[in-house]
């Protein structure tokens, strides 16, 4: 096998694989397409916080001799992937970008995802950065600094999966495991201009659980929806080690996606009936909106009918991190991000009362949901209100904004509602600057999302940033 493209970083994982069943491209050839990018753009934006180019290129030398071969490892063999440094992976620390999280152990345990992927025969080149423990929407830590938009260096990636988000979106590798507790999996989609999804809950399994509970999800980011399709079949399936997983249905969410979306009926809601949008946010949405009705589509404007569940959200999401921040050093708990110190300490000031209204909420939601996907087979939302705040701003507009997840009102209650939700680019600002449509759809319809997001992604393929 000999292939060097100039492109073949940003090959598909669909692309790869057909091209090493014809041995016109090598594993080989794609890893150091893949790790070049990494030394030219990674020194930029700050996307790595590990690179193992030696086991990469090792892994990737075992791949092409399978395909040589003809006796390929499984579905994924030789197609290059990244772990979100809060996912554990064999033989690499796992830091969780926090000062507090010792080197010193025994890191000998892989994630149900990356155990999966590793077993399909990916070949793994590093982890990629994250906020402290995840806990908010931007791409910086204590640990690994500023993670940097591709499209506008000055701009954050969104987070918490920041570092997946930019790897994904200027082709440094293919498949990208992220994380999703609050948007973090659409949030940097979005601002990175590539596709992400979050599953229905349980659907990928996870190990360890997190300590936000169950509106943690895990992941595909990826620049086409093909590859998330892809991604997702090999990770899905019922885990020992997550009492949550899902059932394994043997399903291959590739099959049925190119179905397009013809007598889908789907509702359309920007604002979700309570949120404040930016303009250009608000164009682009209405745009995609219309573009599903031109693929076939049934284009309702409808809401789904709830009132912001802001502060239930903040209540579980806070409690979880007053655990988190429990299990740390307490005379070191001035090293913490201030922020995530902050809402630990707001965490700890509620009663198991307060989390238990908060989870009523989260029931209620949940089953007024059910009730809207028993009309609508889809809701289309921005997947945040804004584009890319700058790198370490907080807050959009301080003046009428107290969190992070005020900016972002479209993404966690689908995390608390556990339905899956992925956001795919949908345009540009004035400024160059990405938008995302967040598609959402009934509890465990994983399938029509990727369905609805591979039709509208046909119309308006995935633009490269400008690195």
């Amino acid at each position: 096998m000999k292939v060097m493209t100039s492109d073949l970083a940003f090959a598909s994982a669909a692309e790869l694989l057909a091209g090493y069943r014809r041995k016109t491209l090598s594993p080989v050839d794609a890893t150091k397409a893949a790790l070049e990018r990494i030394e030219k753009i990674n020194p930029k934006l700050n996307a790595f916080c590990l690179i193992d180019a030696d086991g990469a290129l090792a892994a990737a030398r075992e791949s092409e001799a399978r395909w040589m071969k003809g006796t390929p490892r499984g579905m994924l063999d030789g197609v290059t992937a990244t772990v979100k440094d809060l996912i554990l992976a064999r033989g690499w620390p796992t830091l969780r970008g926090s000062k507090l999280v010792s080197r010193n152990q025994n890191w000998d345990a892989d994630a149900p995802a990356v155990a999966r992927l590793r077993g399909a025969g990916c070949v793994l080149l590093g982890k990629t950065t994250t906020p402290e423990f995840g806990w908010k929407a931007l791409g910086d830590s204590p640990l690994t600094g500023i993670t940097r938009n591709p499209w506008d260096p000055s701009r954050t990636p969104g987070g918490s999966s920041a570092g997946a988000a930019v790897a994904a979106a200027a082709g440094m590798g293919c498949l990208h495991i992220g994380t999703d507790g609050g948007g973090s999996i659409r949030i940097p989609s979005a601002f990175s201009g590539n596709f992400g999804l979050k599953p229905s809950f349980g659907r990928v399994p996870a190990y360890p659980p997190s300590y936000f509970g169950l509106v943690s999800h895990v992941g595909p980011m990826t620049r086409t929806v093909g590859d998330a399709a892809l991604m997702l079949t090999a990770m899905a399936g019922h885990e020992d080690r997550d009492p949550y997983s899902l059932p394994s249905d043997g399903r291959d969410y590739t099959v049925g996606i190119e179905g397009g979306v013809r007598g889908l009926k789907i509702a359309y809601s920007p604002t979700l009936g309570y949120a404040q949008l930016n303009p250009e946010v608000r164009a682009a949405t209405d745009r995609a909106a219309q573009m599903f009705a031109e693929l076939g589509a049934i284009v309702e404007p409808a809401e789904p009918g709830f009132v912001s569940p802001f502060g239930a959200f903040w209540t579980l999401w806070t409690t979880g991190a007053a655990k988190l921040v429990s299990t740390l050093p307490a005379d070191r708990l001035g090293e913490l991000d201030p922020g995530l110190r902050e809402a630990a300490e707001d965490g700890a000031r509620r009663s198991a009362r307060d989390w238990l209204d908060a989870d009523a909420v989260r029931a209620d939601l949940g089953q007024k949901m059910a009730a809207f996907h028993r009309r609508y087979d889809l809701l289309l939302t921005p997947s945040v209100a804004v584009p890319a705040l700058p790198v370490s701003q907080d807050l959009n507009e301080p003046e009428r904004e107290s969190e992070w997840i005020d900016w972002t009102p479209f993404s966690y209650p689908f995390n608390m509602t556990r339905q899956p939700a992925a956001s795919i680019a949908c345009g540009l600002t004035s400024a160059g600057l990405p938008i995302g449509l967040q598609i959402v759809g009934a509890l465990f319809d994983d399938a029509t999302v990727m369905r609805a997001a591979r039709a509208f992604e046909a119309a308006q393929p995935f633009v490269r940033p400008p690195v």
